[in-house]
C-alpha cells in the first residue's frame, strides 16, 4: 500500500451538500437534540441559574467552537468519514476513526428508543392517556419496567411497534443518500421544529406562574461561580450538546464543496445551538412555574427537572393541568421527535459514511448493513421490560467514557501528528472569511484535552467507587463497561479489514 499523497486531493465521486445552507441546517439539526430540551434547563438551574450562563459561554468559546472547527477542518481537508479522514491525518489513527463510528452505533441503538417514546406520547397527548398519575403510567403501564437489574426478554409492544416503524423511516431516508435523504429531511424537520418550539414557548409564557419559573431559571447565584463543579458542568454541557469530536461534524464537513466558509458556518452553528438551549430553558421553566403555581409550592420544591422524567412524567403532569393541554402536548412531543430524528440521522451518517468509504458500499447497501443489526439491538435490548434500565446504564457509560475518550484522542492526535494543528488552521483560514488565530492551536492542543482528561478521570474514579445508579455491579459490568469494550473490539476488527480497491482510502489529501 502506497503512503505517498499527491499535492491535490480529488475525491472519488463523493456526494456533496447542495450548498452551504444545507450543511448549516444539517449541522444545527445534529446539535439540536433531546439534550437541548431536557438536559440544559435542569443543568443550568442546578448550577447557579443565570450565573451559569457565564461559564457556559466561556465553555462555548474556549471548547465548543474550537473543537467544532477542528472537526470541520479534518472533514473538509481530508474529505472522508472518520476512518478515512483520520487515516489520512496519520495511518495509525484509523482505529480512532472506527472507534468514533462504533460509539455512534452504540448511541443510536438507544437514542432511537427515546424518539419512539416521544412519538407514542404525541398520540397519548390527544386524550391525555396517562391519567392522574403520569409517573406510574410511564414506568408501569407504558414501559412496564421491571425492578430487577437483570435482562428481561418480555417485549413491550407499545415501545417495539413505534420503534420498528421509526427505524424503517430513518433507514429509508439514509438509503436515499445525502442530498435526497439527509439533506431533504433536515430542510423539512429543522424549520418545523423551530416553529413548533417557538409556539410552545409562547404558550408557556402566558400561563399563570410562568414569571416565577423564569425568575427561578435566570436569577443568578453568583457564589456558584467559585465552584469548580459548576464550570465543569458548563464544559460538559457544551461538549455533549454540540455533538463534537466523535465523528458527526467531521463526517458532515467532509461533504462540503471545496470552497466553503468553515469558520463562519461554525460560529453560526455553535451560537444557534446555544440559542435553542436558552429558548428551551425559557419554555421549560415557564411551564414549571405554572406547575408550581397550580400546586402552590415554590419552583425549588419541584422534582423531575431533567432527563426522561422531565419529558415523560413532569410535562404530562403540566399538560393535564393547563387549558388546551392536548394541543400543547402534541406540539411538545412532536418537537421531541423532530429534534431526535435530525440528531439520529447525523449519527447514522457517520456509520454509513465509514462503510461507504472503506468498502465502497452504496448508500442503500450501507443503510441495510448498519440498519438491520442496529434495529435488532434496539428492539431486543431496549424494547423489553428492562429497556429503561439498560438505556440508563449504556447511555451513561458510552457518553461519559466513550465520547470523552474519542475527544481526548482526537485533539491529542491532531496536535502531535506532524504539526497538523498548524496545517489545519491554515486550511481553515484558506477557505474561511474569518481567520482563526494562533490561540486556537493552544485551546485545541492543550486546554481541551486537559479539561476533558480531568472530566474523564473524575468520572471513572466515581464509577469505580460507587456502582452507577445503584445497579448491581455485574449488571454495570455487562452493559456499562461492556458497551465500551464492544466499541473498542468493533473498531479493532473494522480497522483490520482491508480497504476495497479504489475505495476512498486510496485517495490522497488536499494540500
Amino acid at each position: 500500500m502506497s503512503t505517498t499523497t499527491p499535492t491535490e486531493y480529488r475525491p472519488r465521486r463523493r456526494e456533496t451538500w447542495s450548498g452551504q445552507t444545507a450543511f448549516l441546517l444539517a449541522a444545527i439539526g445534529s446539535a439540536v437534540g433531546l439534550g437541548n430540551i431536557w438536559r440544559f434547563p435542569g443543568v443550568a438551574y442546578a448550577n447557579g441559574g443565570g450565573a451559569f450562563l457565564i461559564p457556559y459561554l466561556v465553555a462555548l468559546v474556549c471548547v465548543g467552537i474550537p473543537v467544532l472547527l477542528l472537526d470541520y477542518a479534518l472533514g473538509h481537508k481530508f474529505r472522508g468519514s472518520p476512518p478515512a479522514a483520520l487515516r489520512r491525518l496519520t495511518p495509525k489513527a484509523e482505529f480512532l476513526g472506527w472507534f468514533q463510528v462504533m460509539v455512534c452505533f452504540v448511541i443510536f441503538t438507544y437514542y432511537a428508543v427515546v424518539i419512539a417514546w416521544a412519538a407514542r406520547y404525541a398520540i397519548y397527548s390527544v386524550d391525555m392517556a396517562w391519567g392522574e398519575d403520569p409517573k406510574t403510567f410511564f414506568l408501569a403501564d407504558f414501559l412496564q419496567v421491571t425492578e430487577a437489574t437483570t435482562y428481561s426478554t418480555t417485549p413491550v409492544a407499545s415501545v417495539m411497534i413505534p420503534l420498528v416503524l421509526l427505524w424503517l423511516f430513518v433507514l429509508i431516508i439514509m438509503a436515499r443518500g445525502l442530498t435526497s435523504g439527509v439533506e431533504l429531511a433536515n430542510k423539512i424537520f429543522l424549520p418545523l421544529l423551530v416553529v413548533l418550539f417557538i409556539a410552545i414557548v409562547i404558550r408557556a409564557l402566558f400561563l399563570p406562574g410562568a414569571l416565577d419559573g423564569l425568575n427561578a431559571f435566570f436569577t443568578p447565584t453568583w457564589d456558584s461561580l467559585a465552584d469548580p463543579k459548576v464550570w465543569l458542568a458548563a464544559f460538559a454541557q457544551i461538549f455533549y450538546s454540540l455533538s463534537v469530536a466523535f465523528g458527526i461534524m467531521l463526517t458532515y464537513a467532509s461533504y462540503l464543496k471545496p470552497k466553503s466558509n468553515l469558520t463562519g458556518t461554525g460560529l453560526v452553528a455553535g451560537f444557534a445551538n446555544s440559542s435553542f438551549e436558552i429558548l428551551a430553558g425559557i419554555g421549560v421553566f415557564a411551564a414549571l412555574g405554572f406547575m408550581a403555581h397550580q400546586q402552590s409550592v415554590p419552583v425549588a420544591e419541584l422534582e423531575g427537572l431533567t432527563g426522561p422524567i422531565l419529558s415523560f412524567v413532569t410535562f404530562p403532569h403540566i399538560i393535564s393541568m393547563m387549558p388546551g393541554g392536548p394541543i400543547f402536548g402534541v406540539l411538545f412531543f412532536t418537537s421531541l421527535v423532530l429534534a431526535g430524528v435530525t440528531s439520529l440521522l447525523s449519527l447514522l451518517q457517520v456509520v454509513s459514511g465509514g462503510l461507504q468509504d472503506k468498502f465502497g458500499y452504496s448508500p442503500i447497501k450501507a443503510s441495510f448493513i448498519m440498519g438491520i443489526p442496529a434495529m435488532l439491538v434496539s428492539v431486543v435490548l431496549f424494547g423489553t421490560q428492562s429497556g429503561l434500565n439498560a438505556l440508563d446504564v449504556v447511555d451513561n457509560f458510552i457518553n461519559t467514557i466513550g465520547v470523552v475518550v474519542c475527544a481526548i484522542a482526537l485533539t491529542v492526535v491532531s496536535a502531535v501528528a506532524g504539526k497538523r494543528l498548524k496545517s489545519l488552521r491554515a486550511h481553515l483560514n484558506k477557505v474561511s472569511s474569518m481567520p482563526v488565530p494562533f490561540i486556537w492551536d493552544i485551546l485545541v492542543g492543550l486546554v481541551v484535552p486537559a479539561v476533558l482528561s480531568f472530566m474523564l478521570i473524575t468520572a471513572v474514579i466515581e464509577l469505580l467507587q460507587v456502582p452507577y445508579g445503584g445497579y448491581d455491579p455485574s449488571y454495570i459490568a455487562i452493559l456499562g463497561w461492556g458497551c465500551v469494550i464492544l466499541a473498542l473490539v468493533g473498531a479493532a476488527v473494522l480497522t483490520a479489514l482491508p480497504w476495497k480497491k479504489n475505495a476512498s482510502e486510496k485517495e490522497g489529501v488536499q494540500a
